[in-house]
């Protein structure tokens, strides 16, 4: 028998310790690779700017950043109220904004204001006005209900009577209809 040219090894020889490492290696990459597992497969193909510009379409335009027409003076407009809903049927939500002057003092009169945006443009514009600020009302609440704005108004009864303290409550509900918001008293209301 011919000799090995090669000395013998002794890592060639299985000892315990072999074993116990090799299986913690190996217990290792099992978990490893559990935790880094790649994302499933799907049928669906990946949006374009379609799909980006419907989406930002179905979202309620935000009202921030919007030049609303209000001759505020030194200082700026401000949205104090909100709702959404879609108001004319079209499947997109509309943003009605409740803004102000931000005025330190006093009652500011609101400008009651609807917003939308299409998927063309993603960036949301006036398109009717519910309120005009020299109206002279304030709104106290205001919301979206069955495709149509609700909103309770606080106003004065008199010129006489201090800007601070409106003395009238009103309601009034606006419905999109042939084209134009029409505006309404909601059934149930009742002045103050």
């Amino acid at each position: 028998m011919q000799q090995s040219a090669v000395p013998e090894l002794a890592h060639t020889h299985t000892r315990p310790i072999h074993w116990l490492a090799t299986a913690t290696a190996v217990a290792g990459v099992v978990a490893f690779s559990s935790v880094l597992q790649p994302d499933s497969a799907t049928a669906a193909q990946t949006a374009g700017p379609e799909a980006h510009r419907a989406h930002a379409a179905a979202t309620p335009p935000d009202p921030t950043g919007v030049d609303f027409p209000l001759e505020c003076g030194p200082v700026k407009p401000i949205v104090v109220k909100k709702a959404t809903g879609d108001l004319d049927g079209d499947g997109n939500p509309e943003t009605v904004a409740v803004v102000h002057c931000d005025s330190p003092m006093g009652t500011p009169p609101d400008g009651v204001y609807v917003l939308t945006r299409t998927a063309e443009t993603t960036t949301p514009r006036i398109v009717a006005t519910l309120i005009n600020p020299k109206d002279g009302v304030t709104v106290s609440d205001i919301a979206v209900r069955d495709g149509a704005t609700v909103a309770d108004l606080l106003g004065y009864s008199t010129e006489d009577v201090p800007r601070c303290c409106p003395d009238v409550k009103t309601s009034a509900k606006w419905q999109w209809k042939n084209g134009a918001f029409v505006r309404s008293t909601p059934a149930g209301a009742r002045s103050i």
